[in-house]
């Protein structure tokens, strides 16, 4: 696949998770399609806190996470410590996608880690994806393949996908923590009720946070004037003029935490 389709596909399933109302399902619509557009056969990402024996991942396809499930807990902590990435992006600032063999040099081949992907999905090479900006613990996607190594072309649609995968994940991470914070199922089906985009839905979150459009448009990695049309589209919806107005009609809606302990959880997360 060549360079530029092969990033139009990205883009339009990038564009399809934005998009899609469940938090659960954006990483399995990426995941396929990045290990298409890399030249992988097997993905898994990391979703949250991270660490050799606690983090949630998931695969594609299927089949990878029922042979992880087969693991014992040495071997599933052996993967989990992400040898040699860790090691390699730990100590600075550069997220530029890398695969184990050019990190870890010849000792990657040789290495428990190279042996266990081997013996239990049948990979030889691994291409590490983190999320531009992500710091400890790092979260990205893992892409495998069997045969030759990953090649520069592959490299480089690797690091040209990474802002489509850090902007769904930033949508997902709000959206999760949206639906948290009402009742179960209210919130979403209150959006689709005044039909608000999952994206809309995203910005008028932030919105509730008091954050300027250029404070979103870098949360969301977006342009401001994308954020003003959102925001315009928001008012229209709800039938609102403005910002303060457009929060109070969403807490009376129950969009959004009204006033009170939730309101107060929400404004202080990180």
């Amino acid at each position: 696949m060549r360079l530029e389709k092969a990033y139009e596909r990205m883009t339009a399933v990038a564009v399809a998770a934005l998009h899609e109302r469940e938090p659960g399902r954006l990483w399995p619509l990426l995941a396929g399609t990045l290990a298409e557009v890399c030249g992988g056969e097997t993905v898994i990402h990391k979703l949250d806190d991270w660490s050799e024996r606690s983090g949630t991942i998931g695969t594609v396809p299927d089949g990878a996470a029922a042979e992880l499930a087969r693991l014992g807990g040495a071997d599933l902590g052996l993967l989990r410590a992400g040898y040699p990435f860790a090691g390699h992006y730990g100590p600075g600032t550069d997220r530029t996608p890398v695969t184990a063999h050019r990190a870890a040099g010849r000792t990657w081949p040789d290495s428990p880690t190279a042996r266990l992907l081997r013996e239990v999905l049948d990979v030889d090479h691994v291409l590490g994806v983190p999320l531009p900006g992500s710091a400890a613990p790092i979260t990205g996607c893992l892409v495998y393949r069997s045969g030759a190594d990953f090649t520069d072309d592959e490299l480089v649609m690797a690091e040209r996908v990474q802002p489509l995968l850090a902007a769904v994940e930033r949508q997902r991470q709000l959206l999760v923590e949206w639906r948290a914070l009402g009742p179960s199922g209210a919130p979403q089906e209150q959006a689709a009720d005044c039909a608000l985009t999952p994206r809309e839905t995203a910005v008028l979150v932030l919105l509730t946070d008091a954050l300027t459009a250029d404070a979103i448009g870098r949360r969301l990695g977006i342009s401001v004037r994308t954020v003003h049309k959102h925001v315009e589209n928001i008012y229209r919806k709800l039938g609102t003029r403005d910002r303060v107005g457009t929060v109070l009609r969403a807490q009376r809606l129950g969009l959004v935490p009204s006033p009170g302990p939730a309101q107060a959880a929400w404004a202080r997360r990180p």
